[in-house]
């Protein structure tokens, strides 16, 4: 009667594993919805939880399923079982499919128990085995552990003392556990988390079929190939745990393995991703009938190893198959979460890199990082390639690295805004401010193949362009630092000295930037003003910027009788050309005519007195300007005026000399 029902029970077995056979037509890619029953012999794997409890609970125990019927897997051969698959939609809720699998084994309690730094098994059988990994000591069983081990069997007969030690155990004591609970049968689950260091344990104590059929590294294996592996979350995470033991897992496998699974999987294309995945971007919602975009893959492995996040950009870019953009994706979401909170996070420890904020940590990833950076033109934006600059800066990277992003950030400024120049750095009295060392350094590449370009005879109209717009960008960035009160003025001075003469057509914007400045610096010295003022050419400003130039207090005086000679020579070429003059252009004359005494009186005043003109507009010149209207004797005043015009053109020439 019980041959009877182990015999059906084989008929049941067997008709199921025909059913799911003949539904194999409806294979997928997604490994997310697969519950493994893992044998002795082999491995079947069921997509549907309802033919899991069929198997169940004909067996009662999946381990017999090998055991006892091992032809049953290769149905009716002795090849390698199928894994048959089935579509994650028709039988399997869609809740399981985003779920990472595991693996349990053992049915028996957990009778480990610590007490201080020794662990011991609950049984009425004295401990015969002492093992010991690092500070811990086990105190376990020859008869549970040896007939597993192949390397316990060895090390028993070659000493005569009991106590073993195994320090060099990959994956230390953890592991040496999880193998040790499966030799006395207590449940284990295995997953992705703890899959590495369960294997190369088995790997290192030799629990290989020779030893003993249906033994853990078959199990693992198995369990590897046919769930992680095929898996996306499970493959990533796997590899992020391969780096605690890297030499046993590259000597096993398991690294390149991983790498092959996770790259086929990249570039899948989005239309046939069916497993889950990790897309946080700011804007995105995941709706159910939303496409997958194309960077789907980015931030997963965003969380590896900058050497195992290396070997897989490096075998994607192979490939040749996904567009460089996609690249450049991956490795801005890189940097995102390992070096661009730095230089402001720098060096608090709030950084979202816990694991080694080190400087030459820093210094790996971003050189790293520069080195795979595709060599197509957009492949990164600006933005992106000014932060990794400035980040740079502060790191101090090879000069290598250096000149790759000066040379990739120089191709591109041309796309940049005044927001992706606004650069932040942390000085060495921990005080944030402009970086404004890249933006020169940046500009000064550009610069320089601008220079090739043109001597090269390329178009001239798309160079003028081109340095324009740069002139107009560099402007507008002057204008932000001039509000900066502890900006020094050399900095200031230097930035607006990089640009040559032909990127400014016009200086009105460098004029308000300049303006700002001596605003928001007011105990600048007479040197430093004249300084920034020497830039200013008063041909490129405009009739109303000029008028707003000759009336401005914090001007060196220089400077506005510049302004004014230019305003005199203007009108008087205008008169000239014509006759008989209107009677506006005679009003205007005598404005400046009057602008010119004022000024000049104003200067005397100042050398006499404090050395400096009134903040006041108009207040030097009242008394002047009343002196010099109760003066009866025209002739004085206009030998005045023109002594004054006179000595206004030669210190302007000798400083139009000085400046050539």
């Amino acid at each position: 009667m019980q041959e009877n029902g182990v015999r059906l029970k084989r008929i049941l077995v067997s008709i199921l594993l025909m059913f799911v056979g003949f539904l194999n037509s409806y294979k997928c890619n997604s490994a997310a919805s697969y519950i493994s029953i893992v044998g002795g012999r082999g491995t079947v794997q069921l997509a549907s939880a309802t033919s899991f409890l069929i198997v169940n609970e004909c067996l009662k125990d999946g381990n017999k399923l090998g055991n006892q019927w091992p032809w049953k897997f290769a149905f009716f051969s002795n090849k390698k079982p199928e894994l048959y698959q089935l579509r994650p939609e028709s039988l399997v809720p869609k809740a399981f499919i985003a779920d990472m699998k595991f693996m349990k084994l053992g049915t028996g309690p957990d009778t480990f128990h610590t007490e201080q730094a020794t662990r011991t098994v609950l049984s009425d059988v004295p401990s015969d085995l002492t093992v010991r990994i690092n500070n811990i000591t086990y105190l376990l069983h020859k008869y549970s552990l040896l007939p597993k081990c192949g390397l316990l069997q060895r090390l028993s007969s070659e000493k005569e003392d009991s106590t073993l030690d195994l320090h060099d155990v990959p994956g230390g004591d953890e592991a040496f556990e999880l193998c040790a609970k499966f030799c006395y049968g207590i449940s284990i689950n295995l997953s992705a988390h703890n899959f590495v260091s369960a294997f190369c344990a088995a790997k290192f104590l030799r629990m290989t079929e020779a030893v003993e059929n249906g033994n853990l590294i078959m199990k693992l294996e198995a369990f590897f190939s046919s769930c992680i592996l095929q898996g996306w979350k499970d493959s990533v995470v796997t590899l992020q745990n391969a780096q605690r033991v890297y030499e046993w897992s590259e000597n096993l496998g398991i690294v390149r393995r991983c790498i092959e699974s996770i790259v086929d999987k990249i570039l899948t294309p989005p239309a046939k991703v069916r497993w889950s995945y990790t897309y946080t971007r700011p804007g995105y919602e995941k709706k159910r009938h939303q496409s997958v975009p194309k960077d789907w893959w980015t931030e997963d492995i965003s969380i590896l190893d900058i050497d195992m996040f290396r070997c897989i950009v490096t075998a994607v870019k192979s490939t040749n198959v996904l567009q460089p953009q996609l690249i450049g994706e991956a490795l801005h979401v890189y940097a995102c979460r390992w070096l661009l909170d730095m230089p402001e996070s720098w060096p608090n420890e709030s950084s979202s890199s816990q694991v080694d904020d080190s400087p030459q940590i820093k210094r790996r990833i971003l050189e790293t990082i520069v080195g795979l950076i595709p060599a197509d033109k957009g492949s990164v934006s600006i933005k992106f390639l000014l932060r990794l600059l400035s980040i740079a800066n502060f790191l101090g990277v090879s000069p290598v690295t250096k000149a790759e992003l000066l040379r990739l950030s120089g191709l591109q400024l041309e796309e940049a805004t005044l927001d992706d120049l606004l650069l932040l750095t942390r000085s060495p009295n921990d005080r944030t401010s402009h970086d404004t060392d890249s933006v020169k350094i940046v500009v000064e590449s550009f610069l320089r193949r601008w220079r090739r370009q043109t001597s090269a005879g390329e178009s001239q109209s798309l160079l003028l362009r081109s340095i324009h717009k740069i002139g107009k960008l560099v402007d507008s960035y002057l204008l932000v630092l001039a509000k900066d009160a502890n900006l020094p003025v050399h900095k200031f001075a230097s930035l607006i000295e990089t640009l040559p003469g032909i990127a400014r057509p016009e200086h009105n914007d460098l004029y308000k930037a300049i303006n700002v400045y001596l605003k928001e610096h007011p105990d600048l010295s007479k040197t430093d003003r004249k300084q920034i003022c020497k830039f200013l050419d008063c041909q490129k400003l405009s009739p109303e910027v000029r008028a707003h130039a000759v009336r401005n207090e914090l001007l060196p005086l220089r400077t506005v009788v510049q302004v004014l000679f230019y305003e005199q020579e203007k009108k008087g070429n205008t008169m000239h050309a014509s006759p008989e003059p209107h009677a506006d252009s005679r009003q205007e004359t005598s404005v400046i005519r009057d602008e010119l005494r004022l000024s000049a009186k104003g200067e005397q005043y100042s050398s006499k007195g404090k050395g400096t003109r009134s903040s006041e507009p108009g207040t030097s010149g009242v008394g002047v300007h009343h002196n010099l209207r109760k003066s009866d004797d025209k002739q004085q005043q206009l030998r005045q005026e023109q002594s004054f015009k006179t000595s206004a053109a030669i210190n302007l020439g000798m400083e139009n000399q000085r400046r050539r």
